[in-house]
């Protein structure tokens, strides 16, 4: 976090002894502690809320993204039901819009020979 070294700590314990004297130096040194102890634990909490926050926000996007996903299904399927619930057409010249010849209309029935063929 900071670069201090060895000699930087020994300059601030010096000038901190001579600024608060010995007597005082022990009850300064304890209070600076329980500040940066302090520090600590919020900088902590609010990393952890952060993190919290970022994990909620993930799930919340995946929960969007399976919705979307369960929805396009459901209209896939519902489309594809669609499709199965239109009459099936047997007649070749209704499926593509040919209206039949009145010289090729074959109105009579096959009749069944007794070899078993269809004529």
């Amino acid at each position: 976090m900071f670069d201090i070294g060895f000699w930087e700590i020994c300059i601030i314990a010096v000038i901190a002894l001579l600024v608060f004297g010995p007597e005082k130096l022990p009850a300064a040194a304890r209070t600076a502690g329980l500040w940066i102890g302090r520090a600590r634990r919020l900088v902590t909490t609010v990393k952890q809320d952060i993190d919290r926050e970022l994990h909620l926000q993930e799930m919340r996007d995946a929960i969007k993204q399976s919705d979307q996903n369960v929805h396009q299904f459901l209209e896939e399927t519902k489309t594809g039901l669609n499709e199965l619930n239109k009459p099936i057409n047997l007649d070749p010249t209704q499926s593509t819009g040919d209206k039949p010849d009145s010289s090729s209309n074959n109105t009579s029935t096959p009749t069944i020979d007794t070899s078993g063929s269809t004529k």
